[in-house]
């Protein structure tokens, strides 16, 4: 199983977006663009995405740019994928009539327990566990 270029973004994204979320101002695209190194356009088509689901919104104007739409703890891995590929695990077996039962079986086992997993990891924890590292790597 291999997650796309555009989750990791999109996760880099919100997790730039949580470090500015106490402060209350947007983050300009360009600057997110940078300090998540991901590609400026795709990061626009990306934030838009994220917007359609209420987990980022935009400011205009001068100081506008795009903030997270409710706190980084209300906010998880799993919201993030789904938004992106509309599930956490889609395994196209599901959909074959081909595929045995016992299998189908399998696979939906593993879906239910990524989707858990995924669930539980909240941005908040990230940011936290990013800001140890980060301190540690400057000692």
């Amino acid at each position: 199983m291999k997650l796309s270029v555009k989750s990791d973004y999109a996760a880099r994204a919100i997790l730039g977006l949580a470090r500015h979320y106490q402060s209350g101002k947007a983050t300009k695209v360009e600057d997110l663009a940078r300090e998540q190194h991901i590609p400026q356009n795709y990061l626009v088509q990306i934030l838009i995405e994220l917007k359609s689901q209420k987990i980022v919104k935009s400011m205009r104007g001068k100081e506008g740019g795009y903030l997270l739409d409710k706190a980084p703890e209300q906010i998880t891995l799993a919201e993030v994928l789904r938004c992106i590929h509309g599930a956490v695990f889609d395994p196209s077996a599901l959909g074959n009539s081909e595929c045995p039962e016992a299998l189908k079986k399998a696979w939906l086992q593993l879906q239910a327990t990524l989707d858990q997993e995924a669930s539980s990891i909240h941005f908040q924890q990230l940011l936290e566990e990013d800001n140890q590292t980060r301190a540690m790597y400057y000692i």
